[in-house]
Parts: C-alpha cells; sequence; structure tokens
C-alpha cells in the first residue's frame, strides 16, 4: 500500500473514532440528563437507566450510520455510471462534431477548387 493511501486511510480511521467517541460522550450527556429528571431513582437505579439509555441511543446512531453508509455506496455507484454515461456522450459529440467540421472542410475545399 502507498504511504499516501496508508495514510488517508488512517487519518480517516482517527476522525472516525473522534466522531463516535463524541456521540458516546453526547448520549451520556442525554443520559444524565434524562436520569436528572426522575429524582426518586436510587444511585443504582440511575446507573442502570443511564447505562440503558446510553446504550439505547449508541444503538440507533449505530443504525443510522449503516444506512447512511449504505446509501453513500449506493449513490456513488450511480453517479460513476452517470459519470461514466456523460463522459461517452461527450466523447461521441465530440467526435461527431470533428467529422462533421472536418467533413464540411473538405467540401468547402472541393467547392473552391
Amino acid at each position: 500500500m502507498e504511504p499516501e493511501m496508508e495514510s488517508d486511510r488512517g487519518l480517516a480511521q482517527l476522525e472516525g473514532y473522534l466522531l463516535w467517541s463524541a456521540e458516546v460522550a453526547e448520549a451520556r450527556r442525554h443520559a444524565g440528563r434524562f436520569t436528572e429528571q426522575l429524582p426518586w431513582l436510587t444511585t443504582a437505579q440511575r446507573e442502570d437507566v443511564e447505562r440503558v439509555y446510553t446504550a439505547e441511543r449508541l444503538a440507533a446512531s449505530r443504525a443510522t450510520l449503516v444506512r447512511i453508509a449504505a446509501r453513500a455506496t449506493t449513490l456513488r455507484a450511480e453517479y460513476a455510471e452517470r459519470y461514466r454515461q456523460l463522459k461517452t456522450r461527450c466523447v461521441a459529440v465530440s467526435v461527431v462534431c470533428a467529422g462533421a467540421a472536418s467533413g464540411a472542410c473538405a467540401a468547402v475545399t472541393l467547392l473552391l477548387r
């Protein structure tokens, strides 16, 4: 693997790790705020509720990320195919235009002789 590609991959992994860590911290903050609204809970109950709330939120976040990643992969494939079709059309139009211009020049040259 090329060093530049390996470096890009490492940076992407680091970014993913940092983003997920931020999501975990945010889920824990939300869980804490949620249990603050339930003052009758014991300490053990509060910890259990926070743990379950955090786990549920992280599961939902993970599911959302999986859906987004799948959609991004689908869109990438669709756009790559559209780009290929567009490129093929542009090349075909360019060849036709070049042929038409060449034919027109040849016709003018023959007429002027």
